[in-house]
């Protein structure tokens, strides 16, 4: 079924002519499998959204709802016969085009799923919201170009992992890194870094961190180095994508994390002909960070630092190169 936002722009247009009006006015625009689908307008501020209904038992009280740069999700009301409606609100200094957006995707990806139950549709709907929040928080624009090198060698590592044998889904439900996770990857036990270079000589690392080389909660700890260049044979960053959606397609949890994370990184489609450089991986370093390693840690630096960035040489960095599966049968991912 298709959910056009056209759908949801003429219908708060419809409804913003409304006089005197206060709370809530909606109209019904889809049924997703038990969930109603509303475009509404919240008066007297005329703020559009989409209006969402769940079986009350289906929304847990304890359920944080996000709350981001731009939009606002909150119980609207809870009808008499057990139903509660989650609203996604536009903010008042939130971007109307860049909102429109935001719901069509939501919507799109309930209806993907069209035939799940309501914990999991909630979960849909949660999780997609929580990945544009962290998409606005970065700055809701194109990626830099050191990002767009990053996601490219996040990419590549990703790839790397499921073909070593770790399943789609388990996979990039690892890749926390678009989630502000202190590391790309929590996999097994331990997790893997990584960083993307196109220096030809060296292999400048950057470390954002004091925790992101620390491996005293979470062992073994791996940094993952990607060497790209630039060449007209290679692939832009839309293409590094659509092979990853290839490889997730036909496994509805592993497209729904995928689109997740990529949003959350700040990969949004309709950016992608801004990519326009194309490249090809050179090689790969894969180091175990153990006793030995060039880092700084809470726990190596003098009393009173707190907070550091810095930089090495993963070149020059102690500890011999391995496969990557060896380091998923280190981790016990696979």
């Amino acid at each position: 079924m298709a959910l056009p936002i056209d759908d949801f722009e003429l219908a708060w247009r419809s409804l913003r002519d409304s006089d005197d009006a206060t709370g809530w006015r909606s109209i019904s625009i889809a049924t997703i499998g038990p969930c109603a689908l509303r475009a509404g307008l919240s008066f007297p501020d005329k703020n559009e959204a989409l209006l969402v209904s769940f079986a009350a038992s289906a929304v847990p009280a304890s359920e944080k709802l996000p709350d981001g740069q731009g939009f606002t999700v909150s119980n609207s009301e809870h009808d008499g016969d057990g139903v509660t409606w989650l609203a996604l609100t536009r903010s008042a200094h939130g971007s109307v085009e860049l909102f429109a957006a935001m719901v069509a995707d939501v919507a799109h990806a309930m209806d993907t799923e069209a035939g799940a139950d309501e914990k999991r549709l909630l979960r849909i709907f949660l999780g997609r919201i929580r990945a544009w929040q962290e998409f606005m928080r970065k700055g809701a624009q194109s990626l830099s170009a050191e990002s767009e090198i990053g996601l490219v060698g996040e990419l590549t590592l990703l790839r790397m992992i499921i073909d070593s044998g770790v399943p789609p889904a388990a996979a990039i439900e690892s890749w926390v890194g678009p989630f502000d996770g202190v590391r790309d990857f929590e996999l097994g036990t331990g997790s893997i870094e990584v960083k993307a270079t196109l220096s030809a000589a060296g292999f400048p690392a950057k470390i954002g961190s004091l925790e992101q080389l620390d491996d005293s909660v979470r062992q073994p700890l791996f940094l993952a180095g990607a060497r790209l260049r630039q060449t007209e044979s290679g692939l832009r960053l839309p293409e590094f994508v659509a092979e990853m959606r290839d490889v997730a397609a036909g496994e509805a949890e592993a497209v729904r994390l995928l689109s997740e994370r990529l949003i959350a990184a700040g990969y949004f489609n309709a950016h992608a002909d801004r990519y326009i450089r194309r490249f090809a991986l050179a090689d790969t370093r894969i180091v175990e960070v153990k006793e030995g390693f060039p880092r700084l840690t809470l726990g190596s630096v003098p009393l009173g630092v707190t907070k550091a960035t810095y930089e090495i040489d993963l070149d020059k960095a102690a500890g011999p190169s391995i496969p990557a599966a060896d380091a998923l049968k280190k981790l016990g991912a696979i």
